[in-house]
C-alpha cells in the first residue's frame, strides 16, 4: 500500500518500490515530516520511523562535516534478515530523505541504483509540490496531521 500527502511522489515512490522490490518505503523531509510511504499499516511506525530517519540523518550530516567538511551521503545498514538504506535527495525545495527497508529478494546494488532514479524524478519538486510550509511549529502536530492523511483518517 502506498500513501502519499505530496501526490507528485506517489509516482516516483511506486516506481522506486516496484523496481527495487523494497519492502518498506518513507519518504520524508529532514525535519521528520512525513510525504509518502509504501508498506507500513499502522502510523505509529511511520512516526517512528520519521522521528528515527530525521535524528539519524541530522547527525550524520554533523558527523560528516565534523570529519570531511561535506555531510555524509547515503547510509546503509546490512542486518542478518534486513537491511536497511538511508538517502538524501535533492529537489528544488531542499532535500528530501528516502529509508528503504529490503531483504534477500533484492541488493543493495539496486536499491542504489533505483535510489539515483528516484532521485531525478523528484529532483524537479518546487515548494509548492511540498505542500504545506514544512512546520507550523508544532512537530507532533504535523506529524499527527500527515499521518492522518496517510491513512484515511483526515
Amino acid at each position: 500500500m502506498t500513501a502519499t500527502v505530496a501526490p507528485w511522489l506517489a509516482r516516483p515512490l511506486a516506481e522506486f518500490v516496484r523496481q527495487s522490490r523494497v519492502h518498506l518505503a518513507v519518504v520524508l523531509e529532514p525535519s521528520g515530516r512525513v510525504l509518502a510511504q509504501h508498506g507500513f499499516t499502522r502510523s505509529v511506525d511511520v512516526m517512528a520511523a520519521c522521528s528515527l530517519v530525521a535524528a539519524i540523518h541530522a547527525s550524520a550530516a554533523e558527523l560528516g562535516r565534523q570529519l570531511s567538511g561535506a555531510p555524509f551521503g547515503p547510509l546503509h545498514h546490512g542486518g542478518t534478515a534486513r537491511q536497511v538504506y538511508l538517502a538524501p535527495s535533492a529537489t528544488g525545495a531542499g532535500t528530501v530523505l528516502l529509508l528503504a527497508v529490503f531483504d534477500e529478494a533484492t541488493s543493495l546494488g539496486l536499491v542504489r541504483h533505483y535510489h539515483a532514479a528516484f532521485a531525478r524524478a523528484v529532483e524537479g519538486a518546487t515548494a509548492q509540490d511540498l505542500g504545506a510550509p514544512g512546520h507550523s511549529g508544532d512537530l507532533e502536530r504535523d506529524l499527527g496531521r500527515n499521518l492522518a492523511v496517510l491513512f484515511g483518517r483526515a
